[in-house]
């Protein structure tokens, strides 16, 4: 997503454009600062979509610069970052869409991982379509009514179906159980990053071409290119249950930190700031703009926002 057990976004979309897809499977590669007694160290988890590395760039500079701590960042997939914050290989995960399992595992069971608290997001996953699209054909917006137009999606990937276009692998998503099962004419194509899917996406409204995409918000690629959701069925607590039998809309999730259990507790000033940090998706799409769109470094994007916003920050550290 990024979801839970649903939903997921997103894979590298750079940290070479925005943070990192094909991240390394940490439960096999330690960080060099991690879990390292007695130095002032944090080992922040950064995950492939902009938002989550728009978190992390302003929790690294204010750790750094207000707090004086040495930070290491890892790239590491949604799944993959659980097991690593288990085992102290990373200390803190700042962006978590939903994983139930994980969840009760680690947190509930184990109890190796500790909730961090509200991220002060609300993410939300679902189909959409260029509004420019939704102008020219309004019903299309109703799911029940996509078969009527799979004809004006289709691309050499779907063949003779229309193609409901997805982003990297690794993300969670329902999106084959929701085509099979609500019998769409449709096929799900990987993109095989978020970066790779935001260029299709932005060749295709250049050209006004008609695109369905499984995409989320809060993104900041909306105030480029507007899109409309497509109304799936309503979800229901529990209808996303069983991936296979998926036949619902993603729900909308307010976003979780969470830290390793052990630097909860004896993680100092830095655990108590990342604790408090909190903020709003106007902030958070302020920075990922800065870095996906205006091309700037996640240092100079994340100093630009904490210079400019420190009646908001100024309370993480209070």
């Amino acid at each position: 997503m990024r979801v839970r057990t649903t939903a997921a976004v997103a894979a590298v979309s750079s940290l070479a454009l925005l943070t990192g897809c094909g991240a390394a499977d940490m439960t096999k590669q330690a960080s060099p600062f991690a879990n390292a007694q007695g130095a002032k160290t944090v080992t922040l988890s950064v995950q492939s979509w902009v938002g989550a590395q728009a978190n992390v760039a302003v929790a690294q500079h204010i750790l750094e610069h207000e707090l004086g701590y040495r930070v290491d960042t890892v790239q590491v997939d949604e799944v993959p970052a659980w097991d690593a914050l288990s085992q102290g290989r990373v200390d803190a995960l700042l962006e978590d869409w939903g994983h139930p399992e994980q969840e009760q595992r680690y947190v509930k069971d184990k109890k190796t991982i500790a909730p961090g608290g509200e991220l002060g997001v609300t993410g939300h996953i679902g189909w959409f379509v260029p509004t420019y699209l939704a102008k020219q054909h309004p019903d299309i917006t109703n799911w029940k009514n996509l078969n009527k137009y799979s004809h004006l999606f289709r691309t050499p990937e779907s063949g003779d179906k229309g193609q409901l276009m997805d982003g990297s692998p690794s993300y969670v998503t329902n999106d084959k159980a929701l085509v099979k099962n609500l019998k769409l004419d449709y096929q799900v194509v990987f993109a095989g990053s978020e970066a790779a899917q935001i260029t299709q996406m932005r060749q295709f409204a250049k050209e006004e071409k008609p695109f369905l995409t499984y995409w989320y918000t809060p993104q900041w690629l909306f105030k480029k290119v507007p899109m409309t959701e497509v109304k799936l069925p309503p979800y229901k607590e529990g209808c996303d249950a069983d991936p296979e039998k998926v036949a619902c809309a993603y729900p909308h999730t307010p976003l979780q930190k969470y830290l390793n259990s052990g630097f909860a507790k004896n993680g100092g000033k830095a655990a108590a700031f990342l604790k408090k940090f909190k903020w709003t998706t106007e902030d958070q799409n302020e920075v990922s703009l800065m870095i996906a769109d205006k091309k700037m470094t996640p240092e100079d994007a994340a100093k630009k926002w904490v210079d400019s916003h420190k009646s908001t920050w100024k309370k993480w550290l209070s």
